[in-house]
């Protein structure tokens, strides 16, 4: 499995992030993405119609896009609402490892919105 983290913000605005802003996140968060893309100018993430962060995407090995959304159905900050989320990346990541169709392929992501130049 390979998983990108992608900053689409544009400098001088909420989320924009250097490199060595977005190693230090990266490792404070305990996160374990193979790699962070800044992607200032927006190209990739308006590629993908990224409209919040986090807006996850699952693409599979074929490079078809599966998952597009939310991580969960729990759009808060409390962690005790984790352990009972559905979390449907997990469940797309899984259908996927299992040859079979994501059941949700699209959800509503929510979170702060990305802050495009």
């Amino acid at each position: 499995m390979i998983w990108f983290s992608i900053i689409s913000s544009s400098p001088g605005t909420q989320g924009h992030v250097s490199a060595s802003q977005a190693d230090e996140l990266t490792s404070s968060r305990k996160a374990a993405p193979t790699a962070v893309l800044l992607d200032p100018t927006g190209v990739v993430g308006r590629m993908y119609g990224a409209t919040n962060t986090p807006h996850m995407y699952v693409v599979d090995k074929t490079g078809i896009l599966v998952y597009a959304g939310a991580i969960d159905d729990r759009p808060t900050t409390r962690r005790g609402d984790v352990p009972s989320a559905q979390n449907y990346v997990r469940e797309a990541l899984q259908s996927v490892a299992a040859g079979q169709p994501v059941k949700t392929p699209h959800t509503r992501a929510y979170g702060c919105t990305v802050k495009y130049s």
